[in-house]
């Protein structure tokens, strides 16, 4: 029953190390390409605005298609895609590069974890995305630092004709072993719009925004801080981010568990914790031991609430849990494309110091919505509705 969750957790691996992996290589493509770090970070937001702009609507288009070819296809568009970014010249045909992969991982990501739950049922909803959910902290345990280690020693390009080559390598796992499939009860394509009217979801959409903003505020620079503040080479560099990811490990798994419970309470107690990895990351750069608690705590609560705002919105709209998960990927995306953004101001106005700080206080307002919709979930008039 769980070899196809597997084999997809496999291919989201890919998907989700070709979105982050670029985290790792920024300071090697700004050298390469005669660009400043913050306009590198440009590409993460370009990723993240056409996800949140074009996921939903791909989404609900291509739920109604059957999901092997979906998934092969996506696959292979990856694959070409990186090999495009492997050869770019310049800028352009860099974000040409960036642009391509951006339109199929909404819809991968959000009919992965829809097929992931056909299989086992609603009550194990968060086990079932946790299993995918692998997938994406393994990217960040191995593909994210592996990309960055590849770049350092063989350069930033190796990195993405390694990832073209392993995504064509996926998609043909995926044809040989991945059983033909397409979700029952399809809701229709007006009816999955027309959750957007409900302010529950709006709120919980809005959560999402602000919890990836903070995240990528700081996360989307984590590289450079490491090299500009702790004066540590792209080798310790990468070893870092290998620390980073192996933690989200455990975040993973707790976040799986606590938000089949209550997903705001758990959205809640991970906020938490991140506001503490980030206040303390900065001031614990020259002090190995303080600087490895600060990446731990934060480590743990961001792969936590990867997985946790994924089964928060698909728990809001059972009906049409994909698109859903697809409002969660539009909105996580688009706070990740803010994050870049402010992340990049900071860096140029206040100074890359301030980075952990600023992104603890778009985390802070994320902790005060998630409290508001708890007040509003437990009123009478919602349990009414």
């Amino acid at each position: 029953m769980f070899f196809p969750i597997y084999l997809l957790s496999a291919a989201g691996f890919t998907v989700l190390t070709t979105e982050f992996v670029i985290v790792g290589l920024l300071p090697a493509i700004a050298r390469d390409l005669t660009i400043s770090v913050s306009q590198a970070g440009l590409l993460v937001t370009l990723f993240a605005f056409t996800v949140a702009c074009f996921g939903p609507f791909l989404t609900a288009y291509f739920s109604r298609f059957e999901r092997k070819r979906l998934f092969i296809s996506v696959l292979i568009m990856f694959g070409v895609a990186n090999a495009i970014a492997a050869m770019a010249p310049n800028i352009w045909v860099m974000a040409f590069a960036r642009l391509i992969p951006a339109l199929g991982l909404p819809v991968f990501w959000a009919l992965a974890s829809e097929t992931a739950v056909d299989i086992v049922g609603p009550n194990h909803a968060g086990r079932a995305i946790a299993k995918i959910g692998f997938g994406i902290v393994c990217a960040s345990v191995f593909g994210i630092p592996v990309g960055t280690l590849i770049s350092d020693g063989y350069g930033w390009r190796s990195a993405f004709v390694i990832l073209s080559v392993v995504a064509f390598a996926k998609a043909l796992l995926l044809f040989i072993y991945l059983p033909k499939s397409m979700h029952k009860d399809q809701a229709s394509f007006s009816s999955q719009f027309r959750l957007l009217r409900s302010p529950v979801m709006q709120g919980h959409v809005l959560l999402s925004v602000l919890v990836f903003s903070g995240m990528f505020t700081a996360y989307t620079y984590l590289a450079d801080m490491l090299e500009r503040l702790a004066g540590f080479n792209g080798t310790v560099v990468g070893w870092c981010l290998m620390g980073f990811g192996a933690v989200g490990l455990l975040g993973n798994s707790l976040g799986g568990r606590l938000v089949d419970r209550h997903p705001l309470i758990a959205s809640l107690t991970f906020c938490t914790f991140m506001i503490g990895g980030l206040l303390m990351v900065v001031p614990s750069m020259q002090s190995w031991p303080a600087l490895a608690l600060a990446l731990a705590v934060w480590g743990v609560a961001q792969a936590a609430l990867f997985l946790v705002s994924h089964v928060r919105l698909m728990k809001t709209a059972p009906q049409a849990p994909a698109f859903a998960a697809s409002l969660n990927i539009a909105g996580g995306n688009l706070g990740i494309g803010i994050g870049a953004i402010v992340g990049g101001r900071v860096i140029d106005h206040l100074g890359l110091s301030n980075l952990g700080f600023a992104a603890a206080a778009i985390i802070l307002l994320s902790v005060l919505l998630a409290l508001l919709l708890i007040t509003v979930e437990r009123s009478p008039a919602s349990c009414n509705a």
